[in-house]
């Protein structure tokens, strides 16, 4: 089946933010739920560490910079899953594919809760393989969201339905952060493991059971079906990516062609900063309010979700206004642009706790940054408007490789700034910087948005 994409103009645009006509079904909003909520789960898997990390580290007796490399292990293994993983969801398909991430990520994560019946040393390394597998196991996961918003979503809705997910970084922090914080208080910090473990694994079939493609869903018909495949939803992506005279994708060649590709350069380039500011959410900021703020644990984890309750609120206003321009006539690129720009402008203001030691003016200025990033966080948006047809899952996954490279870097140098200076001064800066660089690339280096399209029997694409 043909993988055709319309760019509807102005008035058809328009007309899909229309209310829907009696009989047509919206099982898309189940399906981008179902993203939210495997995403938050995702997210806090991945920050677990950052919350459970001050008893760790008192627990084991480790250094600042150990704990910076445990935090890096999860992101060694993500960076490096994502291309792979990517392929595999391109080849068997969203709906398996996530399933199996989704239970053997929980898996790894529930398996940490057993870390501390070992000796000391062993503890570290296990804990360390540990973070390494739900890294590994987490690879296709967003190339998977992605896919399944280019699949089930038209252009005018598209920037909603990726702001959704995306903005489940916040709730996670607002969701879990408090939830994993009582568990480590009351419990113990493995205790934190085994629980959400627990409830990865049982969402897992959850997934299986509500999520399959447009055209097989037994919850959506054929007007709900027609209606996204005229906005430019890829409904027959997985059918044709599956059938026999079916385009091969010659990989090597296919991502040496995106890397040639400035304006792909520039949304990874842009794309890495906003990660860096993401991982010192997911990793440090916790523990800087407790070592830098001394508020208790508790404390802690309740103040870092008032500043994610606004993250998410910024995420999904970021997405609205993106669409909403675009319904009203700017152009695809500056749709998308103006609200990265604004958002991650605003995050800069981080660098201005630096000069104040009130815990209430610096939950402000988070509170600040964390709007500005989800203002800004479009970037898997985009990656639904530019990827190429035969290969969405490998671009998603080329441009999660290089967003996740920040989380190799970004816990490691501020362990070392830390350590190094006593303070989290430095820190700050760091992130300050890489949102004034993200605007940049985005800003300088990107230039227009448009889907990339592989040059046949050039480009990775052998025909059968």
């Amino acid at each position: 089946m043909p993988l055709s994409e319309t760019h509807p103009s102005s008035a058809s645009r328009t007309r899909h933010t229309d209310a829907p006509p009696p009989g047509r079904t919206r099982i898309r909003f189940l399906i981008v739920a179902l993203l939210f909520i495997v995403s938050t789960l995702n997210n806090a898997d991945r920050a677990i560490l950052s919350i459970t990390g001050t008893e760790i580290k008192a627990d084991l007796g480790i250094s600042a910079i150990t704990l910076g490399y445990l935090f890096s292990a999860f992101a060694w293994a993500y960076m490096l899953a994502q291309i792979p993983g990517g392929r595999l969801v391109d080849r068997f398909g969203a709906k398996r594919m996530y399933a199996i991430s989704i239970f053997v990520w929980s898996l790894f994560t529930l398996l940490q809760g057993f870390v501390p019946l070992m000796g000391l040393g062993a503890a570290v390394a296990a804990l360390f393989a540990l973070r390494i597998g739900v890294g590994i196991a987490e690879g296709p996961a967003y190339p998977s969201n992605g896919r399944v918003v280019a699949t089930w979503f038209p252009s005018s809705e598209r920037a909603t339905a990726s702001a959704i997910f995306n903005s489940s970084q916040y709730a996670a922090a607002v969701v879990f952060t408090p939830f994993m914080a009582w568990l480590t208080h009351a419990h113990g910090w493995h205790s934190a493991y085994l629980v959400m473990g627990a409830i990865g694994m049982a969402l897992s079939a959850v997934w299986l059971k509500f999520y399959d493609q447009p055209r097989k869903h037994r919850m959506a018909n054929d007007a709900e079906i027609e209606y996204i495949a005229d906005g430019g939803a890829l409904v027959d992506i997985e059918e044709a990516s599956s059938a026999p005279d079916a385009p091969k994708i010659n990989t090597c060649e296919a991502i040496r062609q995106l890397l040639g590709s400035r304006m792909m350069l520039g949304l990874y380039a842009g794309q890495f900063f906003i990660t860096t500011i993401v991982y010192f959410f997911l990793t440090w900021f916790p523990i800087y309010l407790i070592e830098e703020l001394g508020m208790p644990l508790l404390d802690a984890g309740l103040a870092a979700s008032i500043p994610a309750i606004f993250g998410f609120l910024g995420g999904i206003l970021g997405g609205v206004l993106s669409d909403r321009l675009l319904t009203r006539g700017v152009s695809l690129t500056w749709a998308r642009k103006i609200p990265i720009i604004t958002g991650l402008t605003l995050s800069t203001v981080i660098v201005l706790c630096n000069f104040t030691t009130s815990q209430t003016v610096v939950i402000l200025f988070m509170v600040l940054a964390f709007f500005g990033k989800g203002l800004g966080s479009l970037g898997w948006t985009i990656v639904s408007d530019t990827s190429p047809k035969e290969a969405a899952g490998l671009s998603g996954g080329l441009f999660n490789t290089f967003a996740n490279a920040a989380g190799i870097t970004t816990p490691i140098a501020i362990g070392y700034i830390v350590d190094t200076t006593g303070s989290y001064d430095g820190a700050l800066i760091f992130v300050g910087v890489s949102a004034a660089l993200a605007v940049c690339s985005f800003l300088f280096i990107m230039g227009k948005i448009t889907r990339v399209e592989l040059t046949p029997d050039r480009n990775g694409v052998r025909h059968a």
